[in-house]
């Protein structure tokens, strides 16, 4: 139905073994938006991912994708959805054209609307002239490009993206995001899980951080970091004592301190009066700061502030 989301999840739990993987996960996602799931390795994002196209069954709580329940009417949502998992999932020994041929004819259309479709896509995704190469000899950023084609081949209603970038240049990246950004243009519904914070600051119309298994904040990129704040102090300091001194001083208002490289950072507005009388309260001798520069906030500030860590910490769980 129209007003109905795209997605929509209550309390999902999951655990293998003894290991709490979500803890409790409520989404709600509206139809023809991007959505980005951002967290750290092991955060729950790929768990979350394979419950919402039917990969998994949750412990507990509910979920709809396209209208439908992921355990109830798996057969229906997965008519619904297409995935692009972390590896590409072709045949490396046809052409990048036989792969989308193959793929079309296994969703049952004809010959000639298999061919009509692979073409279609090939000149969509920029790889016309690879096309007739075997995969065995693109680069990853095509190889990534050609398995976004394959999951096009009948145009779902909701894209699930788990970290579709991982291990792409700055290049292929970008070359990425711009398909996705057209994927939006059609209506799609896009998922996205990923690491990286410029993607999901450059790309979501929403964004969910998760840590530890539970969504810690969500809203627009924007909104998060106004949790913070607009702007950071980054601060060099001139030695340990001075270092220690400080942070006892801001307790709980330091943001990424590095005693070993004597920075840490403080929130401010970004304005002229409110950075002079920061650095009146925290250096009012003079002595301690030896160097500073105004930021934006970025949502590693947020995921810090909100989780203790940034989103750059690997942790053993999946």
């Amino acid at each position: 139905m129209p007003g109905e989301p795209a997605i929509e999840a209550t309390g999902l739990t999951k655990s293998y073994g003894a290991v709490r993987v979500l803890t409790g996960v409520d989404l709600h996602v509206p139809r023809g938006s991007v959505f980005s799931l951002l967290g750290p390795n092991g955060a729950g994002k790929t768990t979350t991912v394979r419950i919402l196209t039917t990969l998994s069954a949750p412990d507990s709580g509910q979920a709809r994708v396209a209208g439908h329940d992921v355990v109830r009417e798996r057969a229906l949502v997965r008519r619904s959805i297409s995935l692009t998992g972390q590896d590409a999932a072709l045949d490396e020994m046809q052409t990048g054209a036989e792969n989308l041929r193959m793929m079309g004819r296994l969703t049952r259309l004809s010959r000639r609307a298999a061919t009509a479709r692979a073409d279609e896509l090939l000149e969509r995704f920029d790889l016309v002239e690879a096309g007739s190469r075997r995969v065995g000899t693109y680069s990853g950023g095509m190889r990534r490009r050609l398995d976004l084609a394959a999951s096009l081949i009948v145009p779902p209603a909701v894209i699930f993206l788990d970290e579709p970038t991982t291990g792409l240049d700055p290049r292929s990246r970008a070359a990425m995001w711009d398909v996705i950004i057209d994927l939006t243009r059609t209506g799609v519904t896009v998922f996205l899980t990923t690491q990286y914070l410029e993607e999901a600051d450059k790309l979501a119309d929403r964004i969910a951080l998760v840590d530890g298994g539970r969504i810690v904040a969500e809203g627009t990129a924007t909104q998060l970091k106004q949790q913070v704040a607009g702007h950071r102090l980054d601060l060099t300091l001139t030695g340990t004592a001075a270092f220690d001194a400080l942070t006892a001083h801001l307790r709980g208002r330091t943001l990424l301190p590095d005693r070993a490289r004597l920075t840490l950072s403080v929130a401010t507005d970004g304005s002229a009066g409110h950075i002079r009388a920061l650095l009146d309260e925290l250096d009012p001798t003079r002595t301690a700061v030896a160097r500073f520069s105004v930021h934006s906030a970025t949502l590693d500030d947020v995921f810090l502030a909100l989780t203790g860590h940034a989103t750059t910490k690997e942790p053993a769980v999946v």
